[in-house]
């Protein structure tokens, strides 16, 4: 039931967008409907290229406008069943939802027809946009979540398995091997200067350019809320305020998805030719089709697409079997979709409960607020009941301790009294109950002492303060590691650096000479590591889909797993100390540590991007504070690149107490057109680590021209 209305103030411009100082869009309607509307021609305006690339993802078209390097996606997207998995899933809707969901397309497609959707990216690349479907926001969101889980760590764990022996698999957990390192914290009203909670947080992503997030308003009589969008998808789905609540998601790090060993066979008789696998119950049908990818500049591709009763095959197995893809959305025919208007709509921190009551993919580790003081943290999605096992390597599809029963595992909810901190780890994350790994605990508890020991009550201030600590949390294990290295073997210069680290106070600050010497030893251990004849096995092919080769990188795991294989690579027969000591020579060696060059020379920010020719060069740079172990996890892969391509993509303080005194950021700009002013004018705050204020006032915004 659609609660009764809550007028908001209008403003006295009426309908429209408008905008602040760095061009972010805040919208309003007269209804919730024509909101939605208005948010996508926003979207498709300010965003057109991006989201259209988004399009083509879901569909697995990419190759028709960017040439054969995108073959591999492509055939992904279309064996992973994504769009026709996005068009069930709206199909499935409710009809308030759906109806909303159209009226958002219905916006992205007037833009469209009133000639608003150009923009240089097309012009160079010689393509233009599409009208879309009802289902594409659901599509687009598929295309970024369906990486996001841990079904590709399997793959390298079962290569692990083969290549060195089912023992060796552990060695390169790091609590997980995942590219991942969200924050999100919410204070009580109890600890803070207002008497009412403060969340703040930073999801972190891939760096992609234009940012993968939209910082909006979105306002009607009904409701007025402010937040993260994801360009292409209506509402407000991770990071939001709407007046009287406040929400922020991390990923719970949950293992959700399946892959499924398929014995395929190809049966001729009377009726024709058919696929069949095997299953439970002996040999069974699947359902076969074949697809053309056009490709610019090449040959079109053949595609055939195979889906048994466990999923979608999405790869061959090195055995000469295939993989299958399960999960939940594809299963129930639901993405969670059916949370977004009611979450706009929240008045309380129940109303935001019930909400994610809905939400299905990716399982969210949630922590909520509202203005009457309430903070909770709650796990939101659905996490299968099955064989524990099928969380760490592909499992029998002919078996049937490993087939899903239909049921799905209850998740923690937490009523707050002091503090929550999420950061993917198992605490926040829910357990054993939903994952077998997760990320490290040194970001969760480094927010929580930070929160612990903050001189007074807490303030917007103190919750800005956090996202940029550059305090390292695995550095205690490394510089045991260095001090129990026998100095007197070390040629004087690489005794110079072993000094030069023992006195460093583990801070990655993008001005640290200190930084940058413990980053190149790291970063040569993880070489050593890498060439050292124990891990030559993991070297050989895999077998496995291309699309797959960053999470099968050797030296990248080995990088990732570091803090454990410092622990236990003597397993192998691989003397740590050995190779560290080789490590700190090879570094000695280098000019560049010895003339006192600084962490941020080496970890630069390397922004993703799918840009035609010419725009590719245009895109922003900085030097960054950080790392993967730190609360500012701007992410790069030890021994392979110093430079960060996963980091912060947006940085926000929600105030329960009043609005306006919430801040945001994100790392480049608030609209995704190369060139324009808002382009990437947010980068110097986001670098400096401050924050822009969050504006509500309606007369200091100006209205867009139509």
């Amino acid at each position: 039931m659609t609660p009764a209305p809550t007028q908001h103030s209008a403003p006295a411009g009426g309908p429209g967008t408008y905008r602040d100082q760095w061009g972010i869009p805040h919208l309003w309607a007269d209804s919730a409907d024509e909101l939605a509307f208005l948010q996508g021609t926003n979207a498709a305006k300010d965003r057109s290229w991006q989201i259209e690339l988004e399009r083509w993802r879901s569909e697995g078209r990419t190759a028709e406008v960017l040439g054969p390097d995108m073959v591999v996606w492509d055939r992904f997207a279309r064996q992973a069943r994504l769009d026709d998995t996005a068009r069930r899933c709206f199909d499935n809707l409710d009809a308030d939802t759906q109806r909303w969901c159209g009226q958002y397309v219905a916006g992205i497609n007037q833009a469209l027809a009133d000639g608003l959707r150009g923009g240089p990216e097309f012009d160079e690349s010689a393509c233009t946009p599409e009208p879309w479907n009802p289902w594409t926001p659901l599509g687009v969101f598929l295309v970024h979540h369906i990486l996001f889980s841990t079904f590709p760590n399997k793959l390298f764990r079962a290569h692990v398995a083969r290549a060195l022996g089912d023992d060796a698999v552990s060695l390169f957990s790091i609590e997980a091997p995942v590219w991942s390192g969200s924050n999100a914290w919410a204070a009580h009203g109890s600890t803070t200067d207002t008497g009412l909670p403060l969340i703040a947080g930073d999801p972190h992503r891939l760096m992609e350019l234009p940012g993968v997030y939209q910082q909006v308003r979105l306002a009607c009589p009904e409701f007025d809320a402010i937040g993260f969008a994801f360009p292409g998808v209506p509402g407000l789905p991770h990071f939001a305020h709407t007046g009287h609540t406040a929400w922020a998601i991390t990923n719970a790090m949950a293992d959700y998805q399946d892959l499924f060993e398929e014995d395929l066979r190809r049966v001729t008789d009377f009726t024709g030719e058919r696929v069949e696998a095997r299953g439970a119950e002996g040999w069974e049908p699947a359902v076969v089709s074949t697809e053309t990818i056009t490709v610019r500049g090449g040959e079109p591709v053949a595609v055939e697409i195979i889906e048994t009763a466990r999923g979608s095959v999405i790869s061959e197995a090195p055995d000469g079997g295939a993989l299958s893809l399960r999960f939940p959305a594809r299963v129930e025919g639901r993405l969670g979709f059916e949370t977004l208007l009611p979450l706009l709509r929240s008045r309380n921190v129940s109303d935001v409960e019930t909400a994610f009551d809905a939400w299905v993919e990716p399982v969210n580790s949630v922590v909520a607020a509202d203005d009457s003081g309430v903070v909770r943290h709650f796990v939101a999605g659905l996490v299968p009941q099955r064989n524990p096992a099928n969380r760490r390597l592909p499992a029998p599809a002919y078996s049937a301790r490993h087939a899903w029963d239909g049921q799905y595992v209850i998740l923690p909810r937490t009523e707050i009294q002091e503090f929550a901190v999420s950061a993917n780890d198992r605490t926040a994350g829910g357990g054993d109950a939903v994952a077998m790994e997760f990320a490290p605990a040194h970001r969760a508890l480094r927010i929580r002492e930070l929160l612990e020991t903050a001189s007074g009550p807490l303030s917007v201030d103190h919750m800005q303060a956090i996202h940029t600590d550059t305090l390292l949390g695995p550095w205690p294990l490394f510089r045991s590691l260095l001090s129990g290295l026998d100095a007197d073997d070390l040629s004087r210069e690489a005794k110079g650096l072993r000094l030069l680290l023992m006195e460093w106070d583990g801070r990655m600050n993008a001005g640290s000479h200190h930084a940058a010497v413990f980053a190149a030893w790291r970063g040569g251990l993880v070489q050593r590591l890498a060439r050292h004849p124990a891990f030559a096995p993991l070297h050989e092919p895999t077998g496995y889909c291309p699309l797959f080769g960053p999470w099968l990188s050797v030296a990248s795991r080995i990088g990732f797993a570091l803090e454990t294989l410092v622990v236990r690579v003597s397993e192998l027969g691989v003397s740590v100390a050995v190779e560290a000591a080789a490590a700190l020579e090879d570094v000695a060696l280098e000019e560049s540590m010895l003339n006192g060059s600084s962490w941020g020379d080496r970890h630069k920010l390397l922004p993703v991007h799918v840009l035609p020719g010419a725009l590719a060069s245009t895109a922003p740079t900085a030097d960054l504070g950080g790392d993967t172990g730190c609360v500012l996890c701007t992410e790069s892969l030890p021994g392979v690149d110093d430079r960060s391509f996963r980091g912060p993509v947006a940085r926000y303080v929600w105030d329960l107490s009043d609005r306006r005194n919430s801040r945001w950021v994100v790392p480049f700009g608030a609209l995704g057109t190369p060139g324009h002013q808002h382009f990437a004018d947010q980068l110097p705050l986001w670098t400096a680590g401050r924050l822009a204020p969050v504006v509500t006032d309606w007369s200091v915004l100006v209205k867009d021209i139509p």
